[in-house]
């Protein structure tokens, strides 16, 4: 079983309502499950971020455990298309083929509830096209960032507090950017660019919870109405 950042692990008659948030080390998503009553555990080589049940290591070798539910943030780097200027060099030297191996691992998982999560990419094209695409001002954040949600067994998220959608900014060269994305360099603008929005991991967790516990409760885990 995973240990959290305590050491201390999980025991079997605690495993229920298990929820799998891959490749985030912010622990924004997974708090907001735990805060909903779920057995929540983070997964990503770095450490967490903040304090919870986390395990800092591949995804693969927790991959198969008994979850009820998993959220993946799989790596965007390769396979958004915001980086496509660099998709040639990408794909000779074999990053591309990664990333899209990697997403697919997770996509096909066995877990009965998947929600994968990743900006506007090469995935709709080569996988199939998001069940949905959401933006942070449906939330409560004054910002723009289109992000796909590729659904099996769950129910698409819906707005919960619209409000305006933030400031652009014209870059030197002519391009327009949310002003909250143009920020200076530094080591971690990367995390601050990729961070799930506080108020998005709020509504993934109520609305997917109201959807999945019911049947969880009943012993139904691999029950539901919705598209696989």
């Amino acid at each position: 079983m995973p240990k959290s950042q305590s050491g201390e692990v999980a025991s079997s008659s605690d495993l229920l309502r298990r929820v799998l948030v891959a490749c985030e080390y912010s622990g924004a998503v997974r708090d907001a499950f735990a805060a909903q009553g779920w057995d929540a555990w983070s997964c990503d080589l770095l450490p967490s971020e903040s304090w919870g049940q986390h395990y800092q290591g591949d995804v693969r070798d927790i991959l198969d455990e008994p979850w009820d539910l998993m959220i993946a943030c799989p790596p965007c780097t390769d396979i958004c298309v915001s980086g496509a200027k660099h998709f040639a060099k990408k794909i000779a030297d074999g990053r591309q083929q990664a990333g899209i191996d990697f997403f697919m691992l997770l996509a096909n998982s066995t877990i009965p509830r998947i929600a994968i999560e990743n900006p506007i990419g090469i995935m709709s094209r080569l996988w199939r096209k998001p069940d949905q695409i959401v933006q942070p001002f449906w939330f409560g954040h004054e910002a723009r960032k289109p992000t796909c949600l590729w659904l099996k067994n769950l129910p698409k998220i819906t707005p919960t507090n619209l409000v305006g959608q933030g400031e652009i900014h014209t870059t030197k060269g002519g391009n327009r950017i949310p002003k909250w994305y143009n920020l200076p360099p530094s080591p971690d603008r990367w995390k601050m660019r990729s961070t799930t929005f506080s108020g998005m991991a709020a509504a993934m967790s109520l609305q997917w919870s109201a959807s999945a516990l019911p049947a969880l409760d009943q012993g139904l885990a691999g029950a539901s109405p919705y598209r696989a």
